[in-house]
């Protein structure tokens, strides 16, 4: 089994793995280009940003700037849009649903490492996805770990850790997240 099917089936994996740090390091180039493209030039950007990503709507937008590890792991829904500074750490799935608006400065990260520290420093790590239903809006600074579901319909307060399933229709914030109330209709 090679070191991307390994991370892919959520398993430990070497991340120094060659083949893995070459597919990062083109994805990092591609997006150090989408991040240079001048504001006004939205298509020329949008169409770079889709050969990077996985799947996306017709309609998104990604300020820049905008990192990730892989791209082909990222789903966009319609009318994604994420504000300035968005990182998406995706050694597994990242998938949003229709809808869902991102603050500035938030990090969705699949990536975990493994508490021992002899096989932390041997490189090895794993990964779970992350899913983010429909209509959710995510505050500035939020911060989503490994494995988490967002349900549609909800918000996550701004400066928020999010280690725990979110469900749907509620109000969510804190270190950790929780909810505190329902989303008012």
């Amino acid at each position: 089994m090679t070191e991307q099917q390994k991370m892919a089936s959520g398993l430990l994996y070497d991340a120094t793995d060659p083949a893995l740090e070459a597919q990062r390091s083109r994805c990092k180039e591609l997006c150090h280009q989408a991040n240079q493209i001048p504001p006004l030039q939205q298509q020329a950007r949008n169409a770079l940003l889709r050969t990077i990503l996985g799947r996306t709507g017709t309609h998104f937008t990604i300020e820049p700037s905008f990192w990730c590890d892989y791209g082909y792991h990222i789903t966009l829904g319609e009318h994604f849009y994420a504000n300035h500074n968005l990182v998406i750490l995706d050694c597994a799935p990242v998938t949003f649903g229709d809808n869902v608006f991102i603050a500035p400065n938030c990090g969705f990260y699949t990536a975990g490492h493994p508490m021992d520290p002899a096989t932390r420093n041997a490189g090895l790590e794993w990964a779970k996805p992350i899913t983010v239903g429909d209509n959710v809006w995510i505050g500035g600074g939020v911060t989503v770990l490994p494995g988490v579901t967002i349900g549609s319909n909800s918000v996550i307060g701004a400066g928020s850790v999010v280690v725990h399933d979110i469900p749907e229709g509620v109000v969510a914030v804190g270190n950790p997240c929780r909810p505190i109330k329902p989303v008012e209709r």
